[in-house]
């Protein structure tokens, strides 16, 4: 097996939810595994969609599938099917930013529409993602790269439950410890070195942060991750979710 496709023992697992099996209403796909790959081989090393081997088939013809498929929400459904059962004793949060490349712009509309902002290392997009206690994805948003992690907060836990909330710094505010209590949540979050009055915090549970980083580590091993090649945060989304599902089920 080629290290950027999918295993037999993969392939079972991920089989029965893709579109076109026999019974789906259209056309029945018998090249799905062979798409599957292709788009993994594209996320894992980064190529242009023009350079994918020949072996996979005509590269528009992959690009227009998977296009449909990013804009159908086929990938994010895929995720959510068979990224397995969060573990929530305790959830992380954190942020990385990736750089867009050039080819990255020109969408309809702008990139401001495109979850695309301008940061201190040019045009950038950030990552915010919520992983449970053993360092897996639940959920993630895309902010413009000038945002601030805590805009992403609110969509990735609400309707969440978990014992525990891990999170750096950046997640130092009132409003975010106030909702934490509400719920019954224990906050694991260091106090800004500003505050005027002192906050604990469970340095000895804040060790297991490094789950999230460990996740993002993984995630940007696929070089179409790590920099934002895709023009619509819709495809940059489906790469994402494509990329983590392959983490989760290795």
């Amino acid at each position: 097996m080629d290290r950027h496709g999918l295993s037999d023992e993969q392939w079972e697992r991920v089989r029965p939810v893709l579109p076109g099996k026999v019974g789906d209403r259209g056309r029945s796909a018998v090249d799905n595994r062979t798409f599957l790959e292709a788009v993994l081989w594209i996320a894992g090393t980064g190529a242009p969609w023009r350079d994918l081997p020949e072996s996979f088939g005509n590269w528009n013809s992959n690009f227009r599938r998977f296009r449909r498929w990013a804009v159908k929400g086929v990938f994010e459904l895929l995720f959510e099917r068979l990224s397995g059962d969060p573990d929530f004793e305790y959830a992380m949060i954190d942020g990385t930013i990736v750089r867009v490349h050039q080819q990255g712009t020109g969408a309809k509309g702008g990139t401001h529409r495109q979850a695309i902002g301008r940061s201190r290392g040019g045009l950038t997009t950030k990552i915010v993602v919520l992983v449970d206690a053993l360092g897996n994805l639940v959920r993630f948003v895309l902010l413009p790269g000038q945002s601030h992690d805590l805009v992403g907060v609110k969509p990735l836990i609400q309707d969440v439950e978990f014992d525990m909330f891990l999170g750096d710094k950046a997640f130092d505010a009132d409003w975010l410890r106030t909702e934490l209590n509400e719920r019954g949540a224990v906050a694991v979050i260091p106090p800004k070195s500003n505050r005027k009055q002192k906050i604990d915090c469970d340095f000895h549970a804040y060790r297991w942060r490094h789950l999230v980083e460990n996740f993002f580590c993984n995630l940007k091993t696929f070089r179409r991750i790590a920099t934002r090649y895709e023009k619509t945060d819709q495809s940059y989304r489906a790469m994402i979710n494509l990329a983590a599902l392959k983490i989760a089920i290795r």
